[in-house]
């Protein structure tokens, strides 16, 4: 159940990430309260993720998971470069991740 915390976490820090951009800088009423929103509950999961998952592997796995999402994100939905080069980072982080669950307990 940890890790399944510590994912929805992780996609949560994806949602808020990217609510960040709707935000405007939280000059806009309705982006900036969803994304406060889903600021607390991504904390709120990661906090308890972190009771039985080691804090180190946690943190990096949960900010793994919201920069490689948030990356997508941004070449899907804000056209942001899909340089090979950052395809490459992308999966680098991904690998890092993957091998934070299997190692990193």
């Amino acid at each position: 159940m940890p890790w399944i915390y510590l994912v929805v976490a992780g996609l949560l820090e994806i949602a808020w990430a990217t609510g960040l951009k709707y935000s405007n800088g939280f000059s806009r009423l309705w982006p900036s309260l969803i994304t406060i929103a889903l600021m607390i509950v991504s904390f709120v999961l990661l906090g308890r993720a972190v009771k039985s998952i080691p804090v180190g592997t946690a943190y990096a796995a949960w900010t793994g998971i919201g920069a490689v999402g948030t990356a997508i994100v941004g070449i899907l939905i804000f056209n942001e470069s899909r340089d090979i080069g950052r395809l490459v980072c992308i999966l680098i982080i991904v690998s890092g991740v993957v091998g934070l669950k299997f190692l990193g307990d």
